[in-house]
């Protein structure tokens, strides 16, 4: 066995406790805590500045924990744990005490995987063979950090379902190329507290923001050798960790001290925080893939593994690997994970990545498998936002509408619902008018609320918005997998070019299509998610997989904002967060309410009639309104009467101007328009009324919204 440079020290070793996981510091020293069925030994080692190690041996094991406390140890400290224990593959078991590892529960992590052989359990030309060579100084460490953070007067925000507006975005790529942060603060955690970012998060009217992954993350050894890196950050390593090169300040513990600042500064403006987290797989791969941390700690334990070879990993993610969710101690670190973002990191919720495997049981997906049940009774987990990506890659995995009712969806059928429609594309305008009004055909029988649907036309995973109106095909060839990576089907229409236009009526066309996407998410009934550049007009270009492209390609480009676009999705927002009408907490009843003459909501055809029943099987209109009344909206959290302004929405996505006449009778007498996306920025003055059976022709590709004039 070959060792780096070594050194036993007669350093002090208490027995220390069993719990809390992971390294605590409590102001005297630090207690170390490790959980592994089958290690024989466990060596905690320390690493100075020049990578020298002191190594000592974790005294006591307590119901398969190894603990102790180091006296005198305290933040910034780096340290590993090598893992004495059975090298049998083909039993499950890939202990190696050559290979440091990082600590599961680590919460720093200071420096990258430096892409070597010594990295892994096997040699790469001989996959069966033992590979003892060591991998410290391959390898970053884990860092001990202080506890102690001046939150002042911070709370959760806790904005309701039903009013909350959500902004994905990416950390690094939101600032890196802001003109108006500091260059040493572009793409940090500080960089998106910075008052210029946070100017513009104001100034568009989201109420959250969804992280891209922050869990510390590993660059994939194959994209670096092609010059790219993995930017998305679905590639965790540390669950408790936040993601090192988003700090400013460091990676000895500062990531902690300024991810916390950013929270802080978030919610002093009124900004939720979600993260996205990745406890479907993690960046060890399958049996080919580097130790870097809990495949040499117990990877029988941690891993999905074969049932007839254990050499092998069940995959149900694409990557190489799924976390055995049937393990306790799995679900004890995820669980944990997620109680130290809320309470310790002031998280506000969670978006769960290919949710679907943390539903699997031996092998199907289990709406009731141990982890719901544990969410579900956990007193503090249990009050936070909570939203499942519910698909993953595995047979059964698409799961919209299954999850429990504690949990929000990203809706993917009514993306492609709403695709479809402004596409032109044949479907049934019932599956159009489900989307537009909550999905209740997905959420209602499971007691959930409106609010289970998180609408989204666009996500990091795809086209931009403008690139969704600019491309009919995918153009991913920077990639370098000879453009066959990233999906096929993407539901878009370049509007007659593929890509940049100079022609002045395609670029009018996108315009209007990018508004028209955007006026119908916002004014769904739902939970509205919006792509973070959407609203400036980022384009990737036409590459809809740019999960490699830590550059140009992703970041938001400053310079060349759509000015016209942000304003008309601002005032859009603004519109929302103005009416009622638009944020339901309850589903539409589809019949009067207390003493109303007319439904809560009704449905029309351009000749003013209401739908028949034949009417919505028909799969060629491509014109359809709807009446959402103001009033019989449900009473406020303390019994407050909600009345609001009654809409009617004119959708036309036929290639011709469409005449809509008003409805005559009692819905509405007069009625003045709000929003039109035939035009660049809605006008939201008073205008002239217009009067029950006048004809509105709404314009080729465009929606028109008309208040009641009451």
């Amino acid at each position: 066995m070959t060792r780096g440079q070594r050194s036993r020290s007669v350093t002090k070793v208490w027995p220390g406790t069993a719990y809390p996981l992971g390294a605590t510091y409590d102001g005297s020293g630090t207690n170390f805590s490790l959980f592994s069925e089958v290690a024989t030994r466990v060596e905690l080692c320390f690493f100075d500045d020049g990578g020298n190690q002191t190594c000592v041996n974790l005294p006591e094991m307590t119901g398969f924990i190894w603990h102790g406390y180091v006296p005198n140890i305290g933040p910034g400290q780096r340290y590993g744990f090598r893992v004495h224990g059975p090298w049998e593959p083909q039993a499950g078991n890939r202990c190696n005490p050559a290979k440091l590892l990082l600590d599961p529960y680590g919460k720093a992590v200071d420096g990258n995987v430096k892409w070597n052989e010594a990295l892994f359990g096997h040699f790469f030309d001989n996959p069966d063979g033992k590979n003892d060579a060591d991998s410290a100084a391959f390898m970053p460490k884990s860092v001990i950090t202080s506890p102690y953070f001046d939150w002042g007067a911070d709370r959760y925000p806790r904005r309701p379902w039903h009013e909350t507006i959500i902004y994905e975005v990416h950390v690094k790529g939101f600032t890196q190329r802001h003109p108006e942060v500091p260059e040493q603060l572009r793409g940090t955690y500080a960089g998106l507290a910075h008052p210029s970012a946070i100017h513009h998060l104001k100034t568009l009217g989201i109420t959250a923001v969804e992280l891209l992954p922050v869990h510390q993350f590993i660059a994939d050894s194959l994209l670096l050798e092609r010059g790219l890196r993995n930017y998305w950050g679905y590639n965790s390593i540390s669950y408790l960790a936040a993601h090192n090169e988003y700090s400013s300040g460091g990676q000895t513990g500062q990531q902690v001290q300024e991810f916390k600042q950013m929270v802080k500064t978030l919610h002093e403006e009124g900004f939720e925080v979600i993260l996205d987290v990745v406890y479907n797989h993690t960046a060890e791969g399958n049996q080919l893939g580097p130790m870097l941390s809990m495949k040499g700690i117990d990877n029988a334990a941690y891993y999905r593994l074969m049932p007839d070879d254990s050499r092998y990993y069940m995959d149900y993610t694409g990557t190489g690997n799924s976390l055995n969710m049937r393990h306790p101690h799995v679900l004890q670190l995820i669980m944990d994970s997620l109680r130290y973002w809320h309470l310790e990191m002031h998280v506000d919720g969670f978006r769960f990545d290919l949710a679907s495997t943390l539903a699997r049981g031996l092998h199907d997906v289990d709406r009731l498998s141990a982890f719901f049940d544990i969410i579900q009774q956990d007193p503090v987990l249990s009050q936070v936002k909570l939203i499942a990506e519910p698909w993953d890659v595995g047979e059964g995995g698409y799961q919209v509408g299954n999850f429990p009712p504690l949990w929000s969806e990203w809706n993917g059928k009514y993306r492609d619902s709403v695709r479809d429609y402004w596409h032109g594309t044949d479907q049934i305008l019932g599956e159009f008018a489900n989307r537009l009004t909550g999905s209740s055909d997905l959420y209602a029988e499971t007691g959930r609320r409106p609010y289970a649907s998180i609408n989204f036309i666009t996500a990091h995973d795809g086209f931009t918005l403008r690139d969704l109106v600019s491309y009919n095909d995918k153009h991913n060839e920077a990639n370098g997998e000879d453009n066959a990576d990233g999906a096929n089907d993407n539901r878009s229409w370049n509007c007659g070019q593929e890509g940049p236009a100079e022609d002045d009526a395609i670029n009018s066309l996108r315009a209007r299509q990018q508004r028209n996407f955007l006026a119908t998410l916002v004014l769904s009934v739902g939970v509205p998610m919006i792509c973070g550049g959407d609203e400036i007009g980022r384009t990737q270009h036409g590459n809809n997989n740019a999960y490699c492209q830590d550059n140009e390609v992703s970041w938001f480009d400053w310079e060349h904002v759509d000015e016209e676009l942000h304003a008309f999705a601002a005032r859009l927002i603004e519109f929302r967060r103005s009416h009622p009408a638009f944020q339901r907490r309850r589903w539409f009843y589809g019949r009067p309410l207390r003493g109303a003459e007319v439904s809560d909501i009704g449905w029309f055809k351009p000749d003013g009639e209401q739908m028949t029943d034949d009417d919505w099987q028909g799969g060629f209109a491509r014109s359809i309104g709807v009446f959402f009344s103001g009033h019989g909206i449900p009473p406020g959290p303390r019994g407050e009467e909600v009345v609001d302004d009654s809409f009617l929405l004119l959708f036309n996505a036929h290639y011709e101007a469409m005449p809509f006449k008003l409805p005559t009778g009692p819905w509405g007498e007069r009625w003045e328009p709000v929003i039109d996306t035939n035009k660049p920025i809605p006008d939201l003055r008073e205008h002239d009324a217009l009067r029950a059976g006048e004809e509105v022709e709404v314009e080729a590709y465009s929606m028109v919204v008309l208040r009641r004039m009451e």
